[in-house]
C-alpha cells in the first residue's frame, strides 16, 4: 500500500467512526491498541524473528479469527488481560477499554490495520499520520486533549535554540504526547546536524529521552507516538515515560537537557480533604502543597513547582526550555522567592514572550523561558536576561492563522544557537522602538517591584494607531482570548476561596 491510501484509508475510517459518536480522541485509543498488536505480530515473523511475550489466546490472530458478538466479547477481554501484562505491553493496554460499540465496525478496522505493513511503512508517513491525529484531537474543544498538545512550531523553535548534542539525555516531567521528544530526536538525527555513529544511534533509540506523564491514556499515545517514530522498543521491559507525578519527589538522574510545557493552571490538579472543617460543617479541601526540601519556595503553585522542580533535574551544566505562563514573571510571595533563587542560581539568559491565539488551551498567555544550571557560587550567575517580544502587535488564530515555523526563526537568529553570547540588540529607543530584541541587565531587573520579569516595552498599536488596526476577527480572537484568560483567573481565585 502507497503512504497515500494508508493516510487515507485512515482518515477515512475516523469520518465513518465519528458518524457513530467515536471521536478523534476514541479513536485513537483503539487505534493504538490495534497497530501495536499488529506490529508485535510482525516482529514474531522473518526477517525479525523476535520472542514478544504476547499469548497466543490474546494475539493479533485471534482478534482476526472472530466476528460478530464473539469478536466484541474477546476484543474486552483481550483488553483487559493485556492491561495486566508486564514492561512495554502492559503500558499500552493500562485501563483500556472498547469504545467501538458496532462489531463489524470493530472488524473493519482491524482489517484495515492488517492490510499494513506498519513496521516496513517509513517512519515519518506513520508518525506524520499519527501525530496529524493527535493534532486533530487537540483540536476537538470537547476532549480537551488541547491542554497536553504544544504546538509544534513552537516546540522546533525551542529544540533548535538548545541544539542538543548526542549521547546527552532529554527529559519532560510533563511530556503530555511526547512532541518534544520527536522534535529532539528529529534534529539529533538530521545528517545536516550530526551524522550518528552506531553506538550514538542507539543511545538516541533507547537512552536518550525520560518523561512522566500522569493521565493513563495521554501517557499511551505518547508510548505509541515514540515508538511509531521508532524510539523505544515494542518489547521493552524497562519504561522511560514513568507514570509517576514528577512533582512529589526529586528526581532520582539528573538530565542534560530538559524541553518541557507543563500543565498551566496556578493550583495542582490534586486535592486532598483534611480533618478540619468549614463553617458549615464541611470537610476543608487542601490543593497538594509539595513539602520538598530541595525546592526554594513552598507553594501550591503547580508552574512554581514545576520550575523549582526542573532546576533540580538537571545536571551541574543542564539546560533547560521552559513554556510558563505570566504568573510565573510576575507573582509575589514565593513566585518572587523562586525568581530569585533562579536569577541567582542558574543563568536565565533568554524569555520569549508568545502571543495569545496559538495555543489549544483558550486564554492562554505564556512565555519560554531559557536557563542553563550551575554549581553553587556567592554570585549570581545571571548577567543579563535578553528578551523577544513575539506579542505585542502579534496576531495568531489557529484556524486561519496557525503559528509557523517561519514565524519564530527571527527568534532563533537573534538568539544565536551557535553562540549564545555574541548577540546584537535589535531594539533602539529612536532609531528603532519596535526591535523586538533586548537586553536587561541582572540589577535592573533585581531593582523591580517582586522582582518581576513581565516586560515589554513596543508601543501597542492597537491601542494607539486607529487607523491601522488589526482584521476584526483578529481583534475579535485576541478580545476572545483575553477575556478567557480574566475568566480563568477568577475561577482560580473562586476555587481558592472555596477551599
Amino acid at each position: 500500500m502507497t503512504t497515500e491510501s494508508v493516510s487515507a484509508k485512515v482518515w477515512n475510517f475516523c469520518t465513518t467512526l465519528r458518524d457513530d459518536g467515536v471521536g478523534y480522541g476514541d479513536y485513537l485509543e483503539q487505534l493504538t491498541y490495534l497497530i501495536f498488536l499488529k506490529m508485535a505480530d510482525e516482529y514474531t515473523k522473518p526477517p525479525y524473528n523476535r520472542q514478544i511475550d504476547l499469548p497466543e489466546t490474546y494475539n493479533w490472530q485471534s482478534l482476526k479469527e472472530k466476528k460478530g458478538a464473539a469478536l466484541e466479547t474477546h476484543y474486552i477481554e483481550l483488553l483487559r488481560e493485556l492491561g495486566t501484562r508486564p514492561g512495554m505491553l502492559g503500558q499500552i493496554f493500562t485501563k483500556a477499554q472498547n469504545k467501538i460499540q458496532d462489531p463489524a465496525k470493530l472488524s473493519s478496522l482491524i482489517s484495515m490495520v492488517d492490510e499494513v505493513n506498519w513496521i516496513m511503512l517509513d517512519k515519518d508517513t506513520k508518525g506524520e499520520i499519527y501525530e496529524d491525529l493527535l493534532e486533530r484531537n487537540a483540536a476537538d474543544t470537547k476532549s480537551g486533549a488541547g491542554q497536553y498538545f504544544t504546538p509544534r512550531p513552537l516546540i522546533r523553535a525551542m529544540v533548535e535554540c538548545l541544539r542538543p548534542k548526542p549521547l546527552h539525555t532529554i527529559a519532560d516531567p510533563a511530556c503530555g504526547t511526547g512532541g518534544f521528544f520527536l522534535a529532539a530526536y528529529n534534529f539529533l538525527s538530521d545528517p545536516k546536524n550530526y551524522r550518528l555513529n552506531k553506538d550514538e544511534k542507539q543511545f538516541l533509540k533507547k537512552s536518550t529521552f525520560y518523561g512522566n506523564e500522569i493521565v493513563a491514556n495521554t501517557r499511551r499515545l505518547c508510548l505509541m507516538n515514540l515508538l511509531l517514530h521508532q524510539i523505544g522498543e515494542i518489547d521493552s521491559e524497562e519504561i522511560t515515560i514513568s507514570r509517576n507525578d514528577a512533582l512529589i519527589a526529586p528526581s532520582d538522574d539528573t538530565y542534560d537537557y530538559v524541553l518541557a510545557n507543563p500543565p498551566f493552571g496556578k493550583k495542582s490538579s490534586m486535592t486532598f480533604t483534611n480533618d478540619n472543617e468549614d463553617e458549615n460543617g464541611k470537610k476543608k479541601k487542601d490543593a497538594l502543597t509539595y513539602n520538598r526540601q530541595d525546592f526554594w519556595a513552598t507553594t501550591s503553585n503547580k508552574q512554581l513547582n514545576f520550575v523549582q522542580h526542573i532546576r533540580t533535574m538537571l545536571t551541574s551544566t543542564g539546560q533547560a526550555a521552559v513554556v510558563v505562563p505570566d504568573n510565573v514573571l510576575f507573582e509575589g510571595g514565593a513566585g518572587e522567592t523562586i525568581r530569585k533563587q533562579l536569577l541567582k542560581n542558574t543563568d536565565l539568559h533568554t524569555i520569549l514572550r508568545l502571543p495569545t491565539g496559538i495555543f489549544y488551551a483558550h486564554g492562554v498567555k505564556a512565555n519560554v523561558i531559557f536557563f542553563d544550571n550551575h554549581p553553587a557560587s556567592k554570585e549570581p550567575w545571571t548577567k543579563e536576561i535578553w528578551y523577544y517580544d513575539y506579542r505585542t502587535n502579534i496576531h495568531h488564530t489557529l484556524k486561519k492563522k496557525p503559528l509557523r515555523y517561519e514565524d519564530l526563526t527571527d527568534f532563533i537568529q537573534c538568539y544565536n544557537p551557535g553562540d549564545r553570547h555574541n548577540r546584537t540588540v535589535t531594539y533602539h529607543p529612536e532609531m528603532n522602538p519596535d526591535g523586538r530584541w533586548r537586553k536587561f541587565t541582572y540589577d535592573e531587573i533585581m531593582n523591580r517591584d517582586k522582582t518581576s520579569l513581565d516586560l515589554f516595552w513596543i508601543k501597542d498599536q492597537s491601542l494607539a494607531d486607529l487607523d491601522n488596526l488589526p482584521d476584526p476577527e483578529d481583534l475579535a480572537a485576541e478580545i476572545i482570548e483575553n477575556l478567557e484568560a480574566g475568566l480563568n483567573s477568577f475561577k482560580e481565585v473562586l476555587s481558592a476561596l472555596e477551599d
